[in-house]
């Protein structure tokens, strides 16, 4: 297995794992890291894609995703929560 293949797998898993962990809404701190999550995980997707042959969609794809995640950071880690 090479470095290449291994960041598609690392990729695949910390995607898989964050949104579950979105998925069960437990609060802003745990839905924050898990954006974290994801950012890494398109960090390793963007690698992947543009290292590896023939995945160059996916590389493009998890460039606009790295936005959207850093966004979901921001919001749920940096940003206060809104007054309710």
């Amino acid at each position: 297995m090479t470095f290449v293949d291994l960041l598609q797998y690392y990729g695949a898993a910390a995607g898989v794992i964050a949104a579950a962990v979105v998925s069960l809404d437990l609060g802003r701190r745990p839905t924050g890291w898990a954006f974290v999550l994801f950012v890494t995980s398109s960090i390793a997707l963007i690698a992947w894609g543009f290292l590896g042959p023939d995945a160059k969609g996916i590389g493009w794809q998890n460039m606009v995703l790295l936005v959207i995640n850093a966004i979901g950071v921001y919001r749920y880690l940096v940003r206060k929560a809104p007054p309710q």
